[in-house]
This record gives C-alpha cells, sequence and structure tokens, in this order.
C-alpha cells in the first residue's frame, strides 16, 4: 500500500504540476484581448509610458492603424497570447493611471467650458463666484475678457476672447489641481513621519 511505503520524507515525494483550469484561461485570454484593444486606442507617447516589450509593441502599434476586420482580429488575438506569457499587472496598472488621467482631463475641460459660458452670459455674478473660489486670479484681466467675449458676440465675430477665457480658465482648475495633489502628497509625507518618530519611541 501507498501509505505504507511513505515514511513521511519530503525526499520520497513526486510532485506533479497542477492541470490549469482552461476555463480560466479562456478568461484571462479574453480580458488580455481587451487589454490589447485599449492599448491600441492610446497616443504612441502614451503607448511608449507602458515599456511594453518590443514584439508586443511593434504588434499594438500595427493594430491600431488595422480596419475592424479578420486580419486586426487575429493580431489582437497574438497580442493577447504574448501578455499571457508575462506579468501583465504593471502594463495594466501604468493604463489605469493614463485613462484615469484622461478622464481627469476631460472633466476639467467641461468645467472651464461650463465657467467661460456663465462669465459671459451672467458678467460680474458668475465673475464673483469664480474668484470667491479662485482669489489668485487676476479679476481685471477677466472683466476685460468677459466684456470683450461679450462684445465679439454680440457683433457676431470670430470668438477670439472667448477662447482666451476659456485657457485662463482652464488654467486656474490645473493649479487647483496641482496644488491640492500637493497638499495630499504633504499629508501622506507628514503621515509617514509620525508614524516613523512613533517607531523610535518604540524602540
Amino acid at each position: 500500500m501507498i501509505e505504507e511505503d511513505y515514511d513521511g520524507s519530503d525526499e520520497d515525494v513526486e510532485y506533479y504540476a497542477v492541470r490549469p483550469n482552461k476555463t480560466q484561461i479562456k478568461k484571462d485570454i479574453a480580458a488580455l484581448f481587451v487589454l490589447g484593444e485599449e492599448m491600441s486606442n492610446l497616443s504612441p507617447d502614451q503607448l511608449n509610458t507602458l515599456m511594453l516589450p518590443e514584439k508586443i509593441l511593434q504588434a499594438v502599434r500595427e493594430v491600431s492603424g488595422m480596419p475592424h476586420k479578420g486580419a486586426r482580429k487575429r493580431l489582437l488575438k497574438y497580442i493577447a497570447g504574448q501578455l499571457h506569457l508575462i506579468d501583465a499587472s504593471p502594463i495594466i496598472e501604468k493604463l489605469e493611471r493614463i485613462k484615469n488621467k484622461s478622464v481627469h482631463a476631460v472633466r476639467e475641460h467641461h468645467l472651464a467650458e461650463q465657467w467661460r459660458d456663465r462669465l459671459i452670459a451672467e458678467g460680474n455674478e458668475a465673475l464673483t463666484e469664480l474668484l470667491d473660489d479662485h482669489p489668485e486670479a487676476d479679476s481685471q484681466q477677466l472683466r476685460q475678457l468677459i466684456r470683450n467675449a461679450q462684445k465679439e458676440i454680440a457683433a457676431a465675430k470670430p470668438p477670439k476672447s472667448a477662447r482666451m477665457l476659456y485657457r485662463y480658465v482652464k488654467e486656474l482648475l490645473l493649479d487647483e489641481g496641482l496644488t491640492q495633489a500637493e497638499e495630499v502628497s504633504a499629508a501622506g509625507e507628514d503621515e509617514d513621519e509620525e508614524e516613523y518618530w512613533e517607531d523610535q519611541d518604540g524602540l
């Protein structure tokens, strides 16, 4: 009997590889197929930040310019297969950061558009609200841009001042976002320093 022959020593144990779960493999490949599609929609600069292996990078570059036909699907399957051979988690994490950044950029764009439209339509009322949120803004420059934008609309002229107003507001929002990010980073550093000194006290 097997039990009688086995003396409990690991040296006598022969290990067998666990048979892979085919269903799970199919799910993994399908997820990597989608990952390949998402990467094919990135700009060249964004794609370079993913630090892809050369084979995968070349394939993604090629598939990005292909029509949605059989050849494209076959190449995406190839990309998914290549991704399955490596640890794709760092690539997925970098892609998520790119997607989050894009979402923030779209949100800032819409918010800047909304402020521009309100400033032109409502004038001083909207400007007072904006200056309450952003006291560092140049109120004189904003008033001038608003007046010029209103005149352009009345005279049916090209919206030169409206575009300048949009850019100014967008820079304000961008500066606010950077300041908030710095505050969060500084708060994290303060917490790390506190934990360090607490650990030192406990030694």
